[in-house]
């Protein structure tokens, strides 16, 4: 095999690394973030809390409310789980069909607008120039539904 022919292999076997992604810079300074709470909770307390990851079957909106989503989820016991969350002024339903998120699974259910909530999805909340501002906790999809958090 000539020379040339052995360079145009080695390109052609050769890994093709994926354009860098630029790193979004975010500004941080305006954001307000809540004091932490002063009281201590005991580990006993804190470990009855089942953080368990979740899968999104199915969101759609409350009908006659304008904050509620109802969830649909695989929490990893093969029933699924309904969990209501008042977060439609920060995301569409269609969204976050498909995405893991976080759930808090033994609340006891809840009624809302007279569907069930049977648990609370996790969300980060901060203030930034006086507009509260609110984004639901997403796991990496390489987690099974049901996989417990500590």
């Amino acid at each position: 095999m000539p020379k040339s022919d052995k360079t145009e292999e080695k390109v052609a076997n050769s890994p093709v690394s994926a354009p860098a992604e630029k790193e979004e810079k975010i500004d941080f300074s305006k954001v307000e973030i809540e004091p932490l709470f002063a009281d201590f909770v005991d580990f006993e307390t804190f470990s009855k809390s089942d953080f368990r990851a979740v899968k999104v079957l199915n969101c759609e909106a409350v009908k006659k409310s304008k904050k509620l989503l109802k969830f649909t989820l695989d929490d990893g016991t093969g029933v699924e789980r309904t969990i209501l969350s008042g977060i439609h002024a920060y995301y569409e339903p269609e969204e976050l069909v498909g995405k893991t998120l976080l759930a808090i699974t033994n609340l006891p259910p809840r009624p809302m607008m007279g569907i069930e909530s049977c648990g609370m999805l996790i969300s980060a909340v901060h203030h930034e120039e006086g507009e509260e501002k609110l984004h639901l906790l997403m796991l990496d999809n390489h987690i099974p539904a049901g996989a417990k958090m500590y």
